[in-house]
């Protein structure tokens, strides 16, 4: 059984319905919607699609992205589901995406997650593989002119892979998150002190640790990626506190898991070949 979530806060109609529209036709037997809007008006939109698949979660407040997926990922354990899928409101996927997923995940028992190729909507790559951050990573991406940071950035999203291999990657976007519950059981879920952002870093290196995180090129999403924290004062506070508490969390310039971690993935043979 697969089953997948969603995470609403006042979502364009239009989009949420998109990415609605895709889970239904895919073998995901349960959507969770976790509406953590200041009103219920979206339960309309959910109850227009008159599918069973479909279920909306109102009234726990606004949470945070991770907190909100954490019910639905509670909800999925109580059913017993092998994989639980984290969607983004602004992405779309074809038909099929999700099952070449699990059948990857099926015949690879060490991954305990799995990251498609990831796209714009004009096609251009994003790359979302990267290797736990420093703080500098994070930091001279945002405050650096980018001919300052260019040759280091791109060491970070590991461009080095080209992105045309299954690669064990230690940090993968959340915007679509294909999970192994049995693992998820092992290391827990999002770390509900991330209120936004981060929360995806945190919850992978975690996976990373018990298990293989790869990402896998031959199925291809579509993500608008708004990057609205870098337009939006209130979402670049939150996004600031995150980064905070994160390496609060892991340690700032002292941080031998990184360092470890970061090694072993920039590793020419750090590939899988598929089986």
């Amino acid at each position: 059984m697969i089953t997948a979530s969603i995470v609403a806060f006042k979502t364009n109609v239009d989009e949420l319905s998109q990415i609605i529209n895709c889970s239904i036709k895919s073998s995901i037997s349960t959507i969770f919607i976790v509406d953590n809007s200041p009103t219920d008006a979206l339960q309309a939109v959910v109850n227009s699609f008159g599918s069973t698949k479909l279920a909306y979660i109102y009234g726990q407040g606004n949470v945070g992205y991770g907190a909100a997926h954490n019910i639905a990922i509670q909800r999925s354990l109580e059913l017993g589901a092998t994989y639980h899928v984290i969607l983004n409101p602004d992405i779309i996927f074809e038909e099929g995406s999700i099952e070449d997923l699990a059948n990857f995940m099926d015949r690879h028992p060490e991954a305990g997650s799995v990251m498609p190729h990831i796209t714009y909507p004009d096609g251009s790559i994003q790359r979302l593989c990267k290797l736990l951050p420093t703080p500098f990573d994070i930091f001279a991406r945002r405050l650096l002119p980018k001919s300052w940071s260019e040759g280091r950035n791109k060491k970070f999203e590991m461009h080095f892979m080209g992105y045309d291999k299954i690669w064990n990657c230690p940090s993968l976007s959340g915007c679509f998150m294909f999970l192994r519950n049995s693992t998820l059981q092992q290391v827990g879920g999002f770390d509900d002190r991330f209120f936004m952002y981060f929360e995806d870093t945190d919850l992978i290196r975690r996976i990373h640790r018990v298990s293989k995180t790869l990402f896998y090129p031959h199925v291809t999403i579509v993500h608008a990626h708004r990057a609205e924290h870098k337009t939006s004062k209130l979402l670049l506070k939150i996004s600031i506190q995150s980064t905070i508490k994160y390496f609060n969390k892991y340690g700032w310039l002292f941080d031998k898991e990184r360092r470890v971690v970061n090694r072993r993935a920039l590793k020419e043979n750090n590939h899988i070949l598929e089986s």
